[in-house]
């Protein structure tokens, strides 16, 4: 039997998804930020605020930011002084990424192309590791937490930021309908791509609600494992540790 993995609301080979998924970044990479915030009208900056409060990156930490891309979470930690390596399967997002920091005059960074599911670092090699966005467009989500609790160091902690299903009565029905109706215009607008946020909008459909999700973190290894729903669970901050 072939091993299926959902790529939106369809079910495709397992071997087929990586590709699927890094074409899909390779062409929103450039207008990637414009989009984030047309779609969000501006309230990720709060989320990704919220999350790296709740990280507490401190100086003289190594931190992994996977599917960092254009740097958004990396440099809010860099402010506080963590060492932060920042890794995406998708060299055009850390393209982008790379160019930001320069523009905004940033030394000291790592870039890193980085497959989740299967990272090259060394064993107990960060004291953070963080995912924003990017667990839901991975292959096997499984093998991806598998390799962050690997590479963490006891003590270390497992932070993730991912849209979820909100709980509030009525307001997912209002933003399902935005979602499905709205974004994917939105995309053909900004970004000339209406089919790959059709796909992004899909996959959130897709990921496992709040529960699972937290139980996947603790089958991984991580112990105290929480969760803190944003807007009734529209975007949740998942969080572990590795002792």
């Amino acid at each position: 039997m072939n091993d299926t993995v959902s790529f939106g609301y369809r079910d495709v080979d397992a071997s087929e998804k990586q590709g699927m998924v890094r074409a899909v970044f390779s062409n929103v990479a450039a207008k990637y930020d414009l989009m984030n915030d047309a779609m969000s009208g501006g309230a990720h900056r709060l989320w990704k605020d919220q999350f790296v409060a709740r990280v507490k990156p401190r100086k003289g930490e190594d931190i992994l930011d996977m599917a960092g891309g254009t740097g958004d979470i990396a440099f809010r930690m860099h402010r506080h002084g963590a060492a932060v390596t920042v890794s995406d399967i998708n060299p055009e997002m850390l393209a982008v990424g790379i160019e930001r920091a320069k523009k905004k005059g940033l030394d000291g960074l790592i870039w890193s192309e980085q497959n989740a599911e299967e990272l090259t670092f060394a064993d107990r090699s960060f004291d953070a590791y963080t995912i924003a966005f990017g667990i839901r467009n991975v292959t096997h989500i499984d093998r991806a937490l598998r390799e962050a609790h690997r590479v963490l160091r006891f003590g270390g902690r497992f932070f993730c930021l991912e849209f979820s299903t909100t709980t509030w009565p009525g307001f997912s029905d209002v933003y399902d309908a935005y979602s499905h109706r709205l974004v994917p215009k939105l995309g053909k607008l900004f970004a000339h791509d209406e089919d790959s946020y059709r796909y992004l909008i899909e996959s959130i459909r897709r990921f496992p609600p709040m529960p699972k999700f937290e139980g996947m973190i603790r089958e991984a290894g991580f112990v105290q494992t929480k969760v803190e729903p944003i807007l009734g669970g529209l975007v949740a901050i998942h969080s572990g540790w590795k002792v």
